[in-house]
């Protein structure tokens, strides 16, 4: 009778791991066909997932029940075996409160645990972003074949829109305004906005759609606007990859990746004047203190200008 009960726990433990794995795999779906999500916030929210599901199942805890308790030695866990560091832990337990939002609205459950768990502190950590010679650089350092020139047209379009690698790569030919210098783009949670571009960018727009855009499609048919060197629609990892190579054949130290040009974008705006609130519009932020940060940046330029200008400073 013993080993029947325990068979049965067995079986019933199994069942709990697979319906949850079930859950997370509808979840990935969800954020990738609903909500936008980008392929690389997909990959991160599977890996967190797949890890808390994992050791849910060596500690046999029931994903539907799991107490405060039992979540902080999860954050235990992670911090000591796992080695992570705050940003990293952080980052987890965004995925996983999202997840329980989603096992909410779907009913699986009630409430959601980690919406009462408060993550480690983080130190400020101030984005990076590149000076214009280096942006500069980047641009020059592109040829005249096709694949140039479409490169060309993805670096001016980055810097110019300040918009996420993401929302960049599934732009389409008719989302684009040339009379207005307006690019509509979707952002997270499916939500439009417009972004602006200027005159280097329409000019660079232009020569790869008419021109190089045409040659890479060869006899197929596309709607979006930038394209792989096999005519496919361009990844988010293709655009990262063409950025690699680009730093790679260039004399730049700053480490540069797509999120780069939308620090940029947003360091230059606020250092030429342009308020905080307007940044955050062009950014498409949700919420104004996830643009604040940079302001620090900003801050540490004015006091570089000031101990360089300021008669009373110079030594």
């Amino acid at each position: 009778m013993l080993e029947l009960d325990y068979d049965q726990q067995i079986q019933q433990d199994g069942a709990k791991i697979i319906k949850m794995n079930t859950k997370i795999d509808e979840f990935i779906e969800y954020i990738k066909k609903e909500r936008n999500y980008s392929d690389y916030t997909e990959t991160n929210y599977t890996i967190d997932l797949d890890n808390f599901s994992e050791y849910i199942s060596k500690k046999k805890i029931n994903y539907k029940s799991i107490t405060y308790k039992q979540i902080t030695e999860y954050i235990k866990y992670l911090k000591i075996e796992k080695n992570l560091n705050s940003t990293s832990i952080n980052r987890h337990l965004s995925s996983l409160r999202s997840f329980y939002n989603y096992l909410i609205r779907i009913g699986d459950v009630v409430n959601n645990p980690f919406n009462l768990i408060k993550g480690p502190k983080k130190a400020i950590k101030l984005p990076n972003y590149m000076k214009y010679n280096e942006f500069e650089e980047m641009v020059n350092s592109c040829d005249n074949s096709d694949l140039g020139i479409r490169n060309r047209a993805i670096l001016e379009t980055l810097l110019s829109t300040g918009a996420r690698v993401g929302e960049i790569k599934n732009v389409k030919l008719s989302d684009i305004d040339f009379s207005n210098h307006e690019i509509k783009v979707l952002g997270k949670g499916n939500k439009e906005r417009i972004c602006y571009f200027n005159d280097h960018t329409k000019e660079a727009l232009r020569n790869y759609i008419d021109n190089s855009r045409l040659n890479l499609l060869g006899e197929k048919k596309s709607d979006y606007l930038f394209i792989n060197h096999i005519g496919g629609h361009l990844t988010d990892r293709g655009i990262r990859l063409i950025i690699d190579n680009i730093i790679k054949i260039s004399s730049i130290n700053t480490k540069v990746t797509p999120h780069t040009f939308r620090h940029t974008f947003a360091t230059m705006l606020l250092n030429e004047g342009c308020d905080l609130k307007s940044v955050q519009e062009l950014l498409g932020h949700v919420n104004l203190s996830t643009t604040s940060i940079y302001t620090h940046v900003t801050n540490d330029r004015i006091k570089e200008i000031y101990l360089h200008t300021h008669p009373r400073s110079k030594k």
